[in-house]
């Protein structure tokens, strides 16, 4: 494993590094070692990208997806032209989820299968936990979605926003971290050309799903997702077949 070696006078120092191919998980390991040996605290600065690509010797690609990781699980927090802090406790050992899998049509009606599951518990359970933070939350996402659709066509990266401040609303980190392990697939398959304009029949659900929650309809919150999967299960069907 790649480490992270400190000292008093250097506390980001050098990287012993490791010359196999790393994942996103191998880099994340490397830096909970780093934040642990540097003994950082919630709110204070990670490294910059361009020290972490530096020391661990891999591209800023990887360095940024592996953070887009942890920024979705609530671990760190990007705030533009002042950096990344630490928003959460890492501890050694602390695990990261991996999912390899294809961006096929059927490796993603297979993943639609466990997303269904997971993404409709997500909702009943925000729609029973959701704050009012976590609320406010939710609806400014919504509305970036629509803006953003209404303006370019899609929102892929706005839709997936909207879908984590779901999971993060129902208050067990898990569901985002297992879900989240799925993004890279759906978001290769999701954004190609011949798909941009997938989510338009499920735009207004997504309303929807928002008002269900605010409402704490807990089982019209479970409803209206499984039908956002039904439309993209359809979809997905149907590009297979083109």
């Amino acid at each position: 494993m790649t480490k992270f070696v400190t000292t008093k006078a250097d506390p980001y120092q050098v990287l012993e590094p490791n010359q196999s191919p790393r994942t996103d998980v191998q880099i994340l390991d490397a830096i909970s070692v780093f934040v642990c040996d540097a003994k950082l605290k919630i709110g204070d600065k990670l490294p910059p990208e361009r020290e972490l690509v530096d020391r661990l010797q891999v591209s800023r690609n990887t360095i940024r997806g592996a953070l887009k990781r942890w920024e979705a699980l609530g671990i760190i927090k990007r705030r533009k032209g002042s950096g990344t802090f630490l928003t959460a406790d890492i501890q050694p050992g602390d695990s990261f989820l991996s999912l390899n899998i294809k961006s096929d049509p059927q490796s993603i009606l297979n993943t639609l299968e466990i997303r269904r599951t997971l993404e409709a518990e997500a909702g009943a359970l925000a729609a029973m936990r959701a704050t009012v933070e976590d609320l406010c939350e939710i609806e400014k996402c919504i509305d970036e979605v629509e803006r953003v659709h209404q303006m370019l066509g899609g929102a892929g990266d706005q839709d997936w926003e909207f879908h984590c401040a779901i999971y993060r609303a129902s208050h067990n980190p898990i569901f985002e971290q297992i879900i989240s392990g799925m993004h890279d697939a759906f978001h290769a398959f999701f954004e190609a050309p011949a798909q941009q304009k997938f989510a338009d029949e499920s735009l207004s659900l997504h309303r929807d799903l928002f008002n269900a929650i605010k409402e704490k309809d807990a089982e019209l919150a479970r409803s209206i997702t499984h039908e956002i999967i039904d439309i993209s299960e359809r979809d997905v069907r149907r590009i297979a077949n083109d």
